[in-house]
């Protein structure tokens, strides 16, 4: 997660959306899991396979029946999820599931493009701040480790990637920028 995610996040889903949130620290089992791996498309393997697990095991814990995820077009697309396209990398919420999963997936925004998404935010009168979030990848900030990932590269990442939201914010380029994450060497 980025810096201060979790916090942000949870405000948010009290606050618009009246959800009771329960955040689950899964941190140890996924550094465990990707321990080694330099491959980012292993990583992303990894990533989706451990989500689905640790997801599935609290879903049992409290009944769940369903996982709902912001998959968009655009990942569809990548994941070779059309019978025109070629995989580019794997998304976990796409290539990633299992074939059968114990939660029924629901995919509200799968056909819609990241902007045409803003514009449902927009009609649901969602705060701009959340509308124009910068999109984050699902399998989080290890695939933005150039090599193994670990917990000093974990660091790092989460205090560039603020810095670089903070200067790009003040500069107010941020309405005009799709994606900015930077990426952490070897």
């Amino acid at each position: 997660m980025r810096e201060n995610e979790t916090s942000e996040l949870k405000k948010v889903f009290a606050k618009y959306y009246l959800l009771k949130i329960k955040v689950v620290n899964a941190k140890e089992i996924f550094l465990e899991n990707l321990k080694g791996v330099i491959n980012p498309e292993k990583k992303r393997q990894i990533i989706g396979r451990t989500f689905i697990k640790v997801l599935e095991k609290e879903a049992k814990k409290t009944g769940a029946r369903f996982l709902v995820q912001g998959t968009i077009y655009p990942d569809v697309i990548e994941s070779a999820g059309t019978k025109h396209s070629q995989k580019i990398k794997t998304h976990h919420n796409v290539a990633g599931l299992p074939k059968h999963m114990n939660l029924a997936l629901i995919e509200p925004l799968r056909t819609f493009y990241k902007d045409e998404v803003r514009k449902i935010g927009a009609l649901l009168d969602l705060p701009a701040h959340i509308i124009q979030r910068q999109p984050f990848p699902g399998p989080g900030l290890a695939i933005r480790i150039i090599g193994k990932v670990t917990r000093k590269k974990l660091q790092i990442l989460r205090k560039s990637d603020r810095i670089i939201q903070e200067e790009i914010a003040r500069t107010k380029l941020n309405k005009n920028c799709g994606r900015y994450l930077p990426s952490i060497p070897a």
